[in-house]
C-alpha cells in the first residue's frame, strides 16, 4: 500500500453575518450525525466529521473571517475548500466582500451556497450577477465557480451541497503522507477542570497515535489520550480528521502548527527560541525598559511605502517602539524571512505577493507574514500586535463612600461596623480605605455585607448597612470608608 493516501476535504464556512454561516453548519450536523448518533458533539472541538455515503469532509466549525485570518495568517493552510454563503433575498454584503478576499488569499476553491431560498423574496439569478462585481462568476453565467441553491431552515440542497463538496475534493487531488510524523494544526484550545489543556489538532499529514510526542511553537506534551469529535477513543487519527487531544503541558495558541517528534529532546530544541513571546504569539524583544517590535515591510510600489512610513510614525510608541528592519519595493524574498528570523521581526507585505519558496521557509522557520491591500487595515494590524504585548493595567475603581455610624463588636482585626451609604454603592468583598480628618487612616475589606440584618451582596446611596471588616487599622465613629475594586484593563500601547 502507499504512503500517500486520498484525504478527506477540510471545509471552511464563510460569509455575511446573518447569511446562515453556523445554520448551515447546524443542518448539516443534524442531517449527517445528531440523527443517526447519540451524544452529538462534543463542545469546543472546533470541528466536526461527517460520512457521506462512505466518504468523509471535515466541517471547521469556526464560521466567522476573524478565526479563519487568524489561523491563515500563520502561514498554515487551513482549509482544502471554503463555502461562501451569500443570503439570497439579500446578496453581497460587507462581510461577503471581505470573505471572498480571505478566500482569494488563501488560494483555495470555492463553492457559492446561496442561502435562504425558502424565503418568497429570495432571487439567487439576482444575487449571482452581482458576484460578478466581486469578480465572482459561477457556472451557471459562464464562469468556472460552482454554486447550489440551499435553505438551512428545510435543508433543502444539503445533500447536493455535500456531493458538491467532495467532487471539488476529488479535482483537487488531496492526499495525506502516512509516512510522515504526524502534523496539522491547532484549531481550537482550552483548559479543562477536570483533563487539563485540552486541544482540538487538524491532521494534514502522518498518523497520531496515543503516546505521541507533539511540539508546536509554544508548547510540548505526551498525548495521553486521542478521541474523535464526538468523544470516543481512537487508537489513532488518519489526515484531515478533527481530534480532541490531552496530554500538552499547557494550552497551545489556536492556530499553530503542531508535529509529532520522536523523543521529548527533539520537540524541545523546536519549541526553544531565544526570543521573548507573549502569550498571544508576538515576538517581542525588551530594549531599554521598552518593548520593540521588528518589522519587515515590503511594498508594490515606492510611494506605498513612504504612505506605509508616514502612518505608522503616527503611532505612538510611549510603550511599544517599532523598529523597521527593512522598508522596500518588491515580492516577500527568502531573504526577506531569513531576516525576518534571525531579528525577531513580523514581514508585511502591501500589495505583494510572496515567492513559492518563501512561504515554504517561512512555515518552516515559524516566521509571521501578514498581507495587505488597505494601509489603514495595515496600521490596525500593528496597533494590535502593539497593544497585545502590553500587559494589562490594575486600575483602582471607586464603588462608593459609606460614613460610620456606629462600631458595635471589635476583635482582633475584625470590625463589626453600621453606617449609612453617602455615595454610590458598596458590595461584598470590596475593599476598603478609612479616611479620617481628610487624612488615609488605613486599609482593609468588605468580608460581609447586611441590611435590615440580613446578609446582602450590595448597598445602595441612602441604605443603612452593616458590615463586617477585616483590616489593618481599626475604623472609628465618624470615619469615611472608600470603597473600591481593583480591575485590570487592556493597555494601551502609546
Amino acid at each position: 500500500m502507499s504512503n500517500i493516501q486520498p484525504r478527506p476535504p477540510i471545509v471552511v464556512v464563510l460569509g455575511h453575518v446573518d447569511h446562515g454561516k453556523s445554520s448551515i453548519l447546524e443542518a448539516i450536523k443534524d442531517f449527517k450525525i445528531t440523527s443517526k448518533e447519540s451524544g452529538g458533539i462534543t463542545q469546543h472541538i472546533g470541528a466536526y466529521e461527517i460520512d457521506n455515503n462512505g466518504k468523509k469532509i471535515t466541517f471547521i466549525d469556526t464560521p466567522g473571517h476573524e478565526a479563519f485570518s487568524a489561523m491563515r495568517s500563520r502561514g498554515a493552510r487551513v482549509a482544502d475548500i471554503a463555502i461562501l454563503v451569500v443570503a439570497a433575498e439579500e446578496g453581497a454584503k460587507p462581510q461577503t466582500k471581505e470573505a471572498i478576499l480571505h478566500i482569494k488569499k488563501a488560494g483555495i476553491p470555492m463553492i457559492v451556497a446561496l442561502n435562504k431560498i425558502d424565503k418568497p423574496e429570495a432571487n439567487p439569478e439576482k444575487v449571482k450577477r452581482e458576484l460578478i462585481k466581486e469578480d465572482i462568476l459561477v457556472e451557471s453565467l459562464g464562469g468556472k465557480i460552482p454554486s447550489i441553491e440551499i435553505s438551512a431552515k428545510t435543508k433543502k440542497g444539503i445533500p447536493e451541497l455535500l456531493e458538491l463538496i467532495l467532487l471539488v475534493g476529488e479535482m483537487e487531488k488531496l492526499e495525506g503522507d502516512l509516512e510522515k510524523p504526524a502534523q496539522g494544526l491547532v484549531i481550537e484550545s482550552y483548559l479543562d477542570k477536570q483533563r487539563g489543556p485540552t486541544a482540538t489538532l487538524l491532521l494534514r499529514d502522518g498518523v497520531l497515535r496515543p503516546g505521541d510526542i507533539v511540539g508546536t511553537a509554544s508548547v510540548l506534551g505526551k498525548i495521553k489520550m486521542v478521541e474523535d469529535f464526538q468523544g470516543k477513543s481512537l487508537e489513532m487519527a488518519m489526515p484531515s480528521q478533527p481530534v480532541i487531544v490531552m496530554g500538552l503541558e499547557k494550552v497551545p495558541q489556536v492556530g499553530e502548527k503542531f508535529e509529532a517528534y520522536s523523543d521529548i529532546e527533539s520537540a524541545q530544541k523546536y519549541i526553544s527560541k531565544k526570543e521573548r513571546k507573549s502569550e498571544t504569539g508576538e515576538v517581542f524583544l525588551i530594549e531599554e525598559g521598552k518593548k520593540v517590535l521588528n518589522l519587515i515591510i515590503k511594498s508594490d510600489v515606492q510611494g506605498s511605502i513612504e504612505a506605509i512610513g508616514e502612518v505608522l510614525k503616527e503611532i505612538p510608541q510611549e510603550k511599544v517602539i517599532i523598529r523597521i528592519l527593512k522598508n522596500e519595493v518588491g515580492d516577500i524574498s527568502e531573504s526577506d524571512v531569513k531576516l525576518a528570523k534571525s531579528g525577531n521581526a513580523k514581514i508585511l507585505g502591501f500589495r505583494v505577493s510572496s515567492a513559492a519558496t518563501s512561504l515554504v521557509l517561512a512555515e518552516r522557520d515559524n516566521v509571521r507574514i501578514l498581507n495587505f491591500e488597505i494601509i489603514y487595515e495595515l496600521a490596525q494590524a500593528v496597533r494590535l500586535m502593539m497593544e497585545k504585548s502590553v500587559d494589562p493595567e490594575k486600575v483602582k475603581v471607586e464603588l462608593g463612600k459609606l460614613r460610620v455610624l456606629a462600631v458595635f463588636l471589635t476583635e482582633k482585626n475584625r470590625q463589626i461596623v453600621g453606617g449609612k451609604v453617602i455615595a454610590g454603592e458598596i458590595k461584598k468583598g470590596s475593599s476598603i480605605e478609612i479616611i479620617r480628618n481628610d487624612e488615609p487612616a488605613g486599609e482593609g475589606r468588605i468580608i460581609n455585607l447586611q441590611k435590615n440584618k440580613k446578609d446582602a451582596n450590595l448597598a445602595i446611596k441612602g441604605e443603612d448597612c452593616g458590615i463586617l471588616y477585616e483590616g489593618n487599622a481599626k475604623v472609628q465613629e465618624g470615619d469615611t470608608l472608600l470603597i473600591y475594586l481593583y480591575e485590570y484593563r487592556k493597555a494601551s500601547s502609546s
